[in-house]
């Protein structure tokens, strides 16, 4: 049987696109430089079969640092190329699997859907629904976050009274700011920590409503959660098919001090971490994975999602000073970085343990500091893994603004 190629994209800015609605957003020109700047990255989800669409054609020179970790290295296409009927290349294609889907990217994607497969075209993300919007949002892992405290209720569960509460003006959260004291309020939809505004200090910066506001305008509403005592993230990742939910492990990620991510930890947490942290977040999956399974098989979602997706959770300390864990604090409905970083630990040494980082320099090329990193800490490979050392995991021009790597001591 011949094997039709699966189609990738990487376009992260599906959820910004979905919190717009329409079928011609596109994202500002910062966003639109980090997708092509980082559109090779689908190259590590394993898509040895498959066709890559990027912004520009890798060179030779990184695909051959890519090709000693034992990588098969996919086809890889210039986007426009590919959507363009007269000069698109291939006539069967498997399915189309983007980063993520937004109303943008059916849109993009519409003149590759013809040539798809019979199955994908069954499949529940061929088309989009305006009925499936509300999947995407915060709004809905909070749903599934109140099932699961109720139905598999557990002492290291977030307390109900904690739980975030949907806002749709001032005085709701006014009235949530005396009862909680610090508040985190989020977008709907939004993705890698950039529609958060934590409140910390009152009375709240005028510019601080605005922004809060302003989101509310756009999005209708915002989620409003007290805000915590953070001490880990981590995130389970799952796959979804013909409305079975599998578990494919779990990615350690990191965020700065204003929720925003960063990065993965690879093959596990930090030697040096807290033991009882530590302890604490290995003994979660057993915990939480066939409670959020049992719930999300039996939710909206299995009939209308099919493919890749992420459930963050949160540990944190009480006030009492005891570990407790949000353990649905946000469902990504894409491929994602975690996902991305369960396929990286592949290229890793046994027993090595590494980060994986996004890299944004303002105003410096990635190619400088790629050049910098690689005198700072060459790669060295034992066995065609990764032994310690600096790896690009994108290719650098002089103009390339965004990068991302391994780094493994």
């Amino acid at each position: 049987m011949h094997c039709f190629p699966d189609i990738y994209l990487f376009n992260p800015t599906c959820d910004l696109a979905i919190g717009n609605g329409s079928p011609n957003w596109q994202p500002n020109k910062l966003l639109k430089k980090m997708e092509a700047d980082l559109s090779i990255l689908p190259l590590f989800l394993g898509t040895s079969n498959g066709i890559v669409l990027v912004e520009q054609l890798p060179s030779e020179k990184f695909l051959k640092s890519i090709e000693e970790l034992g990588i098969n290295i996919p086809v890889f296409m210039k986007l426009q190329k590919a959507l363009n009927a007269e000069a698109c290349p291939f006539k069967d294609i498997n399915s189309l699997k983007p980063w993520g889907w937004s109303p943008a990217t059916h849109k993009l994607l519409t003149p590759l859907k013809t040539k798809c497969s019979e199955a994908f075209q069954k499949s529940p993300v061929f088309n989009w629904s305006a009925e499936t919007r509300d999947l995407y949002s915060k709004k809905f892992a909070l749903s599934i976050l109140q099932q699961i405290i109720v139905e598999f209720p557990d002492t290291i569960f977030i307390p109900k009274e904690i739980t975030g509460q949907v806002c749709y003006g001032q005085q709701h959260i006014e009235s949530l700011l005396s009862s909680w004291g610090k508040l985190m309020i989020k977008a709907p939809w939004s993705s890698s920590g950039r529609g958060l505004q934590p409140i910390t200090k009152t009375p709240v910066h005028p510019k601080v409503w605005e922004k809060i506001l302003g989101i509310i305008k756009d999005q209708g509403y915002v989620i409003v959660e007290p805000l915590l005592d953070k001490q880990l993230d981590i995130a389970f990742q799952f796959e979804l098919r013909n409305r079975k939910v599998s578990f494919l492990g779990i990615s350690n990620f990191m965020t700065d001090n204003k929720g925003q991510y960063t990065g993965n930890r690879l093959n596990g947490l930090p030697d040096d971490m807290n033991p009882e942290l530590k302890r604490f977040a290995e003994s979660l999956p057993d915990r939480i994975i066939s409670p959020l399974i049992h719930i999300l098989e039996n939710s909206e979602l299995a009939l209308a999602y099919e493919g890749n997706f992420g459930v963050d959770a949160l540990i944190f300390k009480t006030a009492n000073n005891q570990l407790a864990v949000n353990p649905c604090l946000e469902i990504n409905l894409r491929q994602n970085m975690g996902l991305l970083s369960l396929h990286l630990e592949k290229f890793l040494f046994p027993g090595q343990k590494a980060l994986y980082q996004t890299w944004y320099g303002g105003g410096k090329s990635f190619l400088k500091f790629q050049s910098e990193m690689e005198r700072k800490h060459p790669l060295v490979l034992k066995n065609n893994k990764i032994a310690s050392g600096f790896l690009a995991l994108t290719d650098a021009g002089n103009d390339s603004k965004f990068g991302a790597y391994i780094i493994a001591p």
